[in-house]
């Protein structure tokens, strides 16, 4: 097993892993390769922690890592980090690979200062390399109600004291902006998308919540969605908004 930095000739044959990790398991489909894709151009991520996982000379690993920033009450803003897409390819899910390649990721950060991390995520597995509940650090999710205790917003000190040395008791974490590009240019999105080979999109129990594109209704059930011209579903918008490939206004 080798873990190294990424290399340009790399960059489409991780993307397809990310695209193969990912696919249908937080949505229909998934949009993690694309953010991969642009993050690379992005000032907030970090060359040097950007690692592929390789197995008899194939790459069956991948993890980046990204500058943030945790907001303070009075609006003093201080620097944090977050990882994230970690993809391991669906061959050798479930056997370690995972958390050996973040284990080696985040004494590399540790090693470089990073003392911070927030990201989003399954407790259940991410506990295992020291992350717990970011809310029992004071720190709150940015898109929920700062009370709320996120059970997939989780947080580590890298660095034991790090809040404490900078004063911070509470503070809102900002995700990089480049993460959320897939529904902010939808259309280069779907452009890129399709210089893939064709996957089957599906509608799974356990992914994220969906809401059409277009009114904001939650799309909770299969008939919630709407349909392509050739009867397809459709899993950008309901079934009042689109339908048979035209949009109802």
């Amino acid at each position: 097993m080798n873990i190294r930095q990424e290399q340009p000739s790399d960059y489409r044959e991780v993307e397809n892993l990310t695209r193969e990790a990912f696919w249908n398991v937080y949505r229909p489909g998934c949009t993690e390769h694309f953010v991969l894709n642009r993050f690379r151009e992005n000032p907030d991520f970090i060359p040097e922690l950007d690692l592929v996982m390789e197995h008899d000379g194939h790459i069956i690993g991948h993890v980046m890592f990204s500058r943030a920033e945790l907001v303070l009450d009075d609006g003093t803003k201080c620097p944090s980090w977050t990882f994230g897409p970690i993809s391991i390819h669906p061959d050798y899910k479930r056997q370690g690979y995972g958390l050996q390649l973040l284990n080696h990721a985040l004494a590399k950060a540790r090693g470089m200062g990073v003392g911070f991390l927030c990201m989003e995520g399954n407790i259940a597995f991410y506990s295992q390399a020291g992350f717990g509940l970011a809310s029992k650090l004071g720190i709150h999710y940015h898109a929920e109600p700062r009370d709320a205790e996120v059970p997939y917003f989780l947080a580590q000190e890298l660095i034991p004291g790090w809040l404490k040395a900078r004063g911070i008791v509470e503070a809102t974490y900002c995700p990089p902006k480049g993460y959320f590009v897939a529904d902010a240019d939808p259309e280069t999105f779907e452009a890129y998308e399709a210089t893939f080979p064709a996957k089957e999109k599906a509608f799974l129990p356990g992914q994220l919540p969906q809401f059409c594109q277009s009114c904001g209704m939650p799309l909770a059930r299969a008939e919630d969605f709407g349909t392509n011209a050739d009867g397809s579903t459709n899993f950008d918008y309901c079934r009042h908004c689109y339908q048979d490939g035209k949009y109802n206004m």
